[in-house]
Parts: C-alpha cells; structure tokens; sequence
C-alpha cells in the first residue's frame, strides 16, 4: 500500500515515523501493512544478516505445522499472544481447516495488528482478537472475548511464536508464562519460538543496537537455549524437543532452509502441560 492509502485508514495514535515490529515483520514476511521506516528497518536487518527475510519465514512456517500437530492431537483453542498483522497461514485459518469448530482468540498490543485482524475476522464467530500486552495476564485471561471464546476446562494451545525474546530479563518472561500455564488446564499445550545469538553472535548484536538505536518500542532479548528451555517449566517437550526453528518436524521445502546455520536462529518447541 501507499503511505497515503494507509493513512485513511490507520488509528490516529500511530506514528508513522517510529518502527513497529509488527510492521517490521509484516515486511520480512512480504506483507504491505507496513511503512516506509519499517521496510528501512527490515533492510537494514538483511544487509547485517543476510537472510533475515528467510528467518521470518521459517518462523512463519513452523507457526503453521505446530497448529496443525496440535489440531491433530484434538485441541481446537488457541490463544496466540504477540499475533501481528495477518499475513499468510493465519493460526484461525490452518486451524479451521483442520477443524471447523476450532477457536482462535488473537492478541496483540500493536493498533495496526488490531485493526487489520478486526477486519479479517468479521463474520468468523469462532475467531476474535484483543488488543492487550503480554505483560498483562490478567487482562487478557479474564477478558469478556477469553471468556466468550475459549473454554479453560478444556486444553487451549498458548501460542508464543516469535514473542517472549521482546521482553527484556527485568521483566522476567518465565514468571509470565508460568501464570499462563497456571491459568491453562492440563493436556494444553505451549508453542514457542525465541531468538538465540548462539548462531552469528556479531551480527545479532548489530541488529539489537540497530532496533535500539531506530527509537522503536519493542527491543529484543536472544537469550541462549537454557533461558528458552526454562520457559517450559511444567511443560513436557514432545519430538523433537527444543531445536531450531527449521529443524522441528519439516514437512516440505518451505519448511528448512538448505544453510544449517539458517535453522538455527530461533529455537523452537512444543511442550504439553503435565
């Protein structure tokens, strides 16, 4: 989209000026909801990292076959947090394929990620989305579109895809999942993926002081694969474990990347509550 077609349409509180995450990933990813200091950030990215484009997609891409395991082992409700502007292989999309009666509840602090999801759920009575912060649980577990669709006396998939590593220590993310856990029946399931700099640690220290130096809100955290395993405290990982990102279960092509070391920037797992 133009700059000028968006601004018809985007929340009046946005800064167009300011990077946005969101938007940064909608780029990498292909999508247009996103502006002109995003898509700078995002190349930017892919001069320090080349591949980072890449990276997105195989995060992408996991998103949708861990959908589908979890669809396959009978869950139908899911709640991802951090959720982003739709793109392609939406979590409600692959869900409902599978499964009809499948519930999905998007969560996001970004506007722009809220309104676009607004738009493309209208007329889905099975799929909703909130605009809230991760940091928050309470807000977002005890909120009437929680309550309306999902059902916590049933298993519910928390998705954390791409997520947890935009919270800094002090924030401590492991003591946050671990109230999502608590508040999730058992048989529930947690799919997370995290960056490392454990591959290319240079050059992921140049995209850390790049995103802090762009003015943008969201700062990441690569943490090493102890921190991210500890984030599935209560969980049991099933196969094959805490691995990187490209490496957990591919099914085709689009799934891992022919440069090992391309798999291998964000970990990723799924664990079930025990």
């Amino acid at each position: 989209m133009t700059e000028q077609q968006a601004r018809n349409w985007i929340p009046d509180e946005v800064d167009t000026s300011v990077p946005s995450m969101a938007r940064t990933y909608d780029y990498l990813l292909g999508g247009a909801h996103n502006f002109a200091v995003d898509r700078m950030v995002a190349e930017q990215a892919e001069k320090v990292m080349p591949g980072a484009s890449k990276i997105a997609r195989l995060n992408r891409a996991f998103l949708g076959r861990a959908v589908r395991y979890l669809v396959e082992r009978g869950v139908h409700q899911f709640l991802d947090i951090g959720s982003g502007i739709p793109t392609v292989g939406n979590v409600h999309v692959v869900a409902q394929q599978a499964n009809p009666e499948a519930r999905v509840l998007y969560v996001d602090k970004d506007p722009i990620a809220v309104a676009h999801s607004e738009l493309m759920l209208s007329g889905n009575d099975r799929a909703g989305v909130l605009r809230a912060d991760m940091r928050d649980p309470e807000s977002i577990l005890a909120s009437s579109q929680a309550r309306q669709l999902l059902d916590f006396s049933q298993p519910i998939a928390l998705l954390l895809v791409f997520m947890v590593h935009w919270l800094p220590d002090s924030e401590d993310p492991w003591s946050l999942i671990a109230h999502y856990r608590d508040a999730l029946p058992r048989d529930s399931y947690l799919a997370l993926t995290h960056a490392t700099y454990e591959q290319r640690a240079d050059q992921v220290g140049e995209i850390k002081d790049m995103i802090r130096e762009s003015r943008s809100v969201d700062q990441i955290t690569p943490r090493p694969y102890d921190d991210v395993l500890r984030m599935f405290d209560g969980f049991e990982l099933v196969e094959p474990g805490l691995v990187g990102c490209g490496v957990w279960n591919p099914q085709g092509p689009g799934d891992i990347a022919d440069e090992p070391e391309m798999n291998a920037h964000a970990y990723a797992g799924v664990g079930l509550k025990v």
